[in-house]
């Protein structure tokens, strides 16, 4: 599996010590967003099941 384009700026900006040092946990857990954005945490998918899916 190929890591998601942010989870890879992620990844660079973290290995440079410039903007690592000055981050608190604030500034971390504002990180999750950009991991998992792309993640449904509640399951619903809206159907209209008034329509056919055109196949």
């Amino acid at each position: 599996m190929v890591p998601a384009n942010n989870t890879l700026k992620i990844q660079h900006v973290l290995q440079e010590k410039e903007w690592v040092d000055p981050m608190t946990n604030d500034d971390y857990r504002a990180l999750t967003p950009l991991i998992y954005d792309h993640i449904n945490p509640y399951a619903e998918f809206p159907i209209d099941l008034d329509n056919r899916l055109a196949i």
